[in-house]
């Protein structure tokens, strides 16, 4: 076993979303889906492992407790350093589960100090004198900050973290971390020496998260977003990553969507634009009782073979709300799993061999609905947007686990519109 990196990420997409940035940085990547136990296996000769949970809106002692049981697996595995990974919009409550993941994750360790930052330049999201920023907006002031489950009303990092721990939060500048490597590490010490424990840093590019990697290699616990987490894998001696295992070129092509992000809403109204076949699902008849899955079958069944479909139960802000108002945050959200999940399975019975999923929950409901547990990490799509690929009982699979607010407007035309061209 190689394995030097162990990332626990917060959701499945999120999970998708840094084990991209590793295998970027050279790093052979695998990527395991929910806790693991003695029964989950690795692909062989992998430099970095990424177990994604559920955890970013669970209660923080159930969050803590998954991350802590990752933490012992990984180590179990030979991974010297734990990176703790989150969105790069922070999106917590304000109580977690951010702040006690990490700070469990550190007592584990015995570690006095960590290092956090959820810029990710190539998405837009940049950090400055510790304000988190969407491409020219703060956070609190973007259409991000209306989470459908941790909405973002505040951009001050510091302020965030501080709200979610008892110990000391502070901030490296960006004037600190643009003097290099050492000038970061000083810091760090000087934060430390004065009972910091959460230091938050400043990154506006891709060079600025490199020397914040550097200056964490000595940190036994890292956190922050994918941006950092490649910063930091460059840091190690490249081995090179393994070969794409290629996609199944026969087979049905499919989407399926839960996120309401205003990205994926693009994607979908792009998808129908085209011509393409679409369904949108009706969650509150699923939830009165009609069977929307067997509807939806019937109409997936006379769709043209050849053709990508796309099913979602995505909505605009004011659906999504009207919605919630009659069923309640957690019952929307369980229904919208439990239909996505449960017709994934039925969709892979049926043939389908490429399918991508869109939203951190939706993807964590669909790789468990067909039990896949790991996969090994390919090629972007779009940046932080990888193929995946996994044996399942009815044959190999492709899979793409897309992050709400991730992906060009034609993601889901451009990577499905032949197997040809999905392979190149």
């Amino acid at each position: 076993m190689t394995l030097r990196i162990g990332c626990i990420a917060d959701d499945f997409t999120g999970g998708t979303d840094v084990a991209a940035a590793f295998r970027r940085a050279g790093l052979r990547t695998a990527l395991v889906f929910g806790t693991p136990d003695d029964a989950t296996v690795l692909p062989a000769d992998c430099d970095a492992a990424v177990i994604a949970l559920k955890s970013r809106s669970t209660p923080a002692d159930e969050a803590v407790a998954d991350s802590l049981t990752a933490q012992r697996w990984l180590w179990a595995k030979g991974a010297a350093q734990i990176y703790f990974k989150y969105c790069s919009t922070f999106d917590s409550t304000p109580h977690g589960n951010i702040g006690p993941v990490t700070d469990a994750l550190m007592d584990a360790a015995g570690t006095a100090t960590t290092l956090h930052c959820p810029a990710s330049p190539p998405n837009g999201r940049t950090v400055y004198q510790g304000h988190l920023f969407v491409h020219d907006q703060l956070l609190s002031d973007s259409p991000l900050r209306h989470h459908p489950l941790n909405p973002m009303t505040d951009s001050a990092l510091v302020r965030l973290l501080s709200a979610q721990t008892r110990h000391k939060v502070a901030l490296i500048d960006w004037a600190t971390v643009r003097r290099g490597v050492e000038a970061v590490r000083e810091a760090v010490v000087t934060h430390q020496q004065s009972g910091v424990r959460h230091i938050v840093a400043d990154a506006l590019t891709d060079d600025d998260l490199a020397v914040l990697g550097a200056a964490a290699l000595e940190l036994p616990v890292v956190a922050g977003a994918a941006g950092l987490a490649e910063g930091f894998g460059h840091a190690y001696p490249a081995t090179g990553p393994a070969a794409p295992e290629p996609l199944p070129r026969e087979g049905r092509a499919a989407v399926l969507a839960g996120s309401c992000s205003a990205r994926t809403l693009e994607q979908i109204a792009q998808f129908y634009a085209s011509g393409l076949p679409s369904l949108h699902l009706d969650v509150l008849a699923a939830a009165s009782g009609r069977d929307v899955i067997g509807e939806a079958l019937v109409w997936y069944d006379g769709q043209d073979a050849g053709l990508p479909v796309l099913i979602y139960a995505s909505a605009s802000p004011e659906e999504l709300a009207a919605v919630q108002a009659q069923l309640g945050v957690a019952e929307a959200a369980a229904q919208v799993e439990e239909l996505l999940g449960t017709l994934a399975s039925h969709l892979v019975e049926r043939g389908v061999r490429r399918l991508l999923v869109a939203g951190g929950e939706t993807s964590g409901a669909v790789t468990t609905a067909l039990g896949v547990r790991a996969v090994l990490v390919g090629q972007e799509a779009d940046p932080g947007v990888p193929w995946t690929y996994a044996a399942t009982k009815t044959g190999d699979l492709a899979l793409m686990l897309k992050s709400g607010n991730f992906g060009a407007p034609d993601l889901f035309t451009r990577t499905l519109a032949a197997p040809a061209e999905v392979a190149r």
